[in-house]
């Protein structure tokens, strides 16, 4: 018996089809049979391995994790978890995809088979064949609520995936009016930036002439002061030119003193000449 089985399925009946051959498959593995024998537990079970099964069938189909999460209604560590064959149920349901593609699924319908025929007896014990049975009839009316409801949560996940997609077209065409509003500012913005630009650009002229009055201003002062500096040094220059030629004057007054005084002092030295010559003759007389 050779059963064609979609291992990257692209379409939604191939994604399915996968779904529910890796979950069967699964469950029907005599490992997963043992395991799933307590009752309080089977249900967990089938969850567990339904939940990793749908995942891994959405991964080879090319979904992301957040969409495989949204459209199974469960959380993306969860759906990581089963992925990376964290969770015992997605390393189980891993085992059964890389057997499925070892070619390897013959084996496990033969398996199923089996059961269904009550092939089993030839491998284990009646009593414990009868347990399994019902063990089997069990799982497989479990099997078909839990596909159930799977199918009405893709159901009710593709009605709020249409939702969600009418919402974002809405926000998407909300966001494109404001872009043609922003773009409007904008342009209308960049105008007006222009326009700043230009006065900033004679401002900082304008700016740069003040700087040059305002230094030449500073220099202008600085002159003035200079002069002003200037002034009283030619002023002091006349006063002490002034006190020169008065001094000049003096000198030359004191000059023409000695003068006098020589003068002077040559007429007394010839007075006492004289003085001398009569006083020798009126004593030569006597």
């Amino acid at each position: 018996m050779s059963v064609e089985v979609p291992l990257n399925p692209i379409t939604r009946s191939e994604i399915h089809q996968l779904e529910s051959l890796l979950l069967f498959a699964t469950l029907f593995r005599p490992e997963v049979i043992e395991l799933i024998k307590d009752p309080a537990e089977r249900l967990t079970w089938v969850d567990s391995l339904a939940v990793a099964a749908g995942a891994i069938a959405r991964e080879k189909a090319g979904m992301t994790v957040s969409e495989i999460a949204r459209e199974l209604g469960r959380t993306e560590a969860t759906i990581r978890k089963h992925l990376k064959g964290e969770s015992k149920a997605g390393q189980l349901v891993r085992e059964t995809y890389e057997l499925i593609k070892q070619g390897k699924l013959d084996e496990l319908i033969k398996t199923i088979e089996m059961i269904e025929k009550g092939g089993l007896k030839e491998v284990v014990a009646k009593e414990e064949y009868e347990k399994l049975l019902q063990e089997y009839e069990k799982l497989k009316q479990e099997f078909e609520e839990i596909k159930a409801k799977v199918e009405a949560a893709e159901l009710e996940s593709l009605e709020k995936a249409k939702k969600e997609i009418e919402d974002l077209k809405a926000e998407i065409e909300k966001l494109t009016q404001e872009k043609k509003e922003l773009e409007k500012e904008l342009k209308e913005a960049k105008v007006k930036l222009m326009e700043y630009e230009a006065k900033a650009k004679r401002a900082e002229e304008l700016e740069a002439r003040v700087r040059e009055l305002e230094e030449k201003s500073k220099r202008v002062e600085e002159l003035e002061s200079r002069v002003k500096e200037l002034e009283e040094k030619a002023k002091e220059a006349e006063e002490l030119k002034k006190k020169v030629e008065e001094l000049e004057s003096k000198a030359k007054e004191a000059e023409e003193l000695q003068n006098k005084v020589k003068e002077l002092e040559a007429e007394v030295s010839r007075l006492k000449e004289g003085i001398k010559k009569a006083k020798e003759i009126l004593d030569s007389l006597a």
